[in-house]
């Protein structure tokens, strides 16, 4: 497969080697660091928020969360109550890049550093994202879906957000690898919430104006499993491939019953972790680069046994 990577498990991620040190008089300080991430109820920040409350717990610090459910105002107002709570740092996943600034403000003029953890903002006073290389994981998938299709049939885009950046990059970066492929036609690309219901009605949407469809790509595993519902409803197991993204349980379960045909692990856990390592580190003192990446790992029928949850 030499158009996409498949990093080894021990490498679940990137970071600068700053993170691995932190000075014990961080850990030893009573610090509570606030979180707000975009959804409340979604296995990935789910599995997130896991992550951070292990590590944050690991240098003795408080975590402190706020709802936000992909609610702008919400989110903004959520952010704003932190600062007041005097937090020393926040973590957050922002809804929209561009619509939650005011929570960047709040925090800038409080002078609480602020890490966008998964989206980034647009927002001047965004202090460090954690994030991965959202084109390039957009490319790997469209590389794997164009192999698996013998470069030609029609494929559909089931995308995020539309104010989140980071699906539209990841779309971007597949569009860039298919426009390669002139066998393959996109034939639909939509933005939308990333639920499970929004999957399903547009993919049946474009499952009936093109019953040939050959694959759906989807923003995230929700989405994904969603279309697969959709996809096997119409008969169209095996024949309408389905590609997910995030690597929750639910989804490897999918692959491994040849359900949905392919994720991508980002491994929200560590993903949690490392935002909490990086806070550590700027909180320190010491420099961090303005994006640090995630790295991400293709699941498909060939490796799914391994990353399937143990009972």
């Amino acid at each position: 497969m030499p158009k996409f990577r498949l990093a080894a498990i021990a490498a679940a991620f990137v970071m600068p080697t700053s993170l691995a040190a932190l000075v014990p008089a961080i850990a030893e300080q009573k610090i509570t660091i606030g979180v707000s991430l975009a959804q409340d109820d979604n296995p990935f920040y789910i599995a997130m928020l896991r992550g951070i409350r292990a590590r944050a717990q690991e240098l003795g610090w408080e975590v402190a969360t706020v709802s936000a459910n992909e609610d702008k105002l919400k989110q903004i107002n959520g952010v704003q109550d932190l600062v007041a709570r005097g937090v020393k740092g926040i973590l957050i996943s922002p809804i929209d890049a561009v619509g939650v600034n005011a929570a960047y403000d709040a925090a800038a003029a409080a002078k609480i550093p602020i890490v966008s953890i998964a989206r980034p903002s647009n927002s001047p006073n965004q202090t460090i994202h954690v994030g991965m290389d959202e084109k390039q994981i957009g490319r790997d998938i469209a590389e794997w879906t164009a192999k698996k299709l013998g470069d030609k049939g029609k494929v559909a885009l089931l995308m995020g957000p539309s104010g989140a950046p980071t699906f539209k990059n990841l779309g971007d970066g597949y569009s860039e690898v298919m426009a390669k492929h002139p066998g393959i036609q996109i034939v639909f690309r939509a933005d939308g919430p990333l639920t499970r219901e929004r999957g399903v009605k547009q993919a049946e949407d474009v499952l009936v104006a093109n019953p040939d469809l050959a694959a759906i790509y989807a923003a995230n595993d929700d989405v994904a499993l969603g279309a697969v519902q959709a996809v096997n409803a119409a008969g169209r197991k095996g024949k309408t491939l389905v590609t997910g993204m995030n690597g929750v349980p639910p989804a490897l379960r999918a692959v491994k019953e040849d359900n949905l045909a392919m994720t991508v692990e980002l491994n929200p856990v560590e993903w949690g972790r490392l935002g909490v390592d990086v806070l550590a580190t700027f909180l320190k003192g010491d420099k961090v680069e303005p994006r640090v990446f995630i790295k991400h790992i293709i699941i498909d029928e060939s490796n799914v046994d391994a990353k399937l949850p143990k009972s």
